[in-house]
């Protein structure tokens, strides 16, 4: 079990009200069922919604989604600017999460050419992603700001998958 700043609980998915389900969408806690024709082309949809569902701790600010592309998608985050705070959280509620599996003899999957093996290539080898999202809502509205996006290889992001100009990730 996880404590101190990491306690919480798991929500198993098909347990959840659509209405629990939406909220916790609409604050951006929560994967939405797969829709892309790709995903479910893949099967990403198969058997849904059994074995999903999300971990969070008692602020909301340490998340675990289950099997929802990936088997465990492990996410740290929090308003501010205290990335130091964020990351430490993930590095540390990731180092127990690990050992608990080891305790029950499960390790996550690792290749010796490929690294960690995850559902997107894109996330082959380390299988880490990592996200910012800052408010530009000055700079967003610059006719170069796509320019500037492009140069630091940034994306253009809004809140609840909508692109805007006033958030990039």
């Amino acid at each position: 079990m996880l404590d101190g700043d990491l306690k919480g609980k798991y929500f198993a998915l098909k347990n959840m009200t659509e209405e629990e389900q939406q909220q916790l969408i609409d604050d951006h806690f929560l994967f939405d069922k797969p829709v892309s024709p790709l995903l479910l082309a893949s099967g990403m949809a198969r058997d849904w919604p059994d074995g999903r569902g999300i971990w969070h701790n008692d602020n909301k600010t340490f998340l675990v989604w289950v099997n929802e592309e990936d088997h465990l998608r492990v996410i740290s985050m929090q308003k501010g600017g205290n990335m130091k705070e964020v990351f430490n959280r993930f590095c540390t509620g990731l180092t127990k999460i690990e050992s608990l599996f080891k305790e029950r003899g499960h390790e996550f999957m690792w290749n010796e050419h490929l690294g960690y093996v995850l559902t997107c290539p894109s996330n082959l080898g380390t299988g880490l992603r990592a996200g910012v999202h800052v408010k530009l809502p000055n700079v967003s509205k610059h006719d170069k700001f796509g320019d500037i996006l492009k140069r630091l290889r940034l994306q253009k992001r809004g809140t609840g998958k909508r692109q805007t100009g006033g958030e990039t990730g």
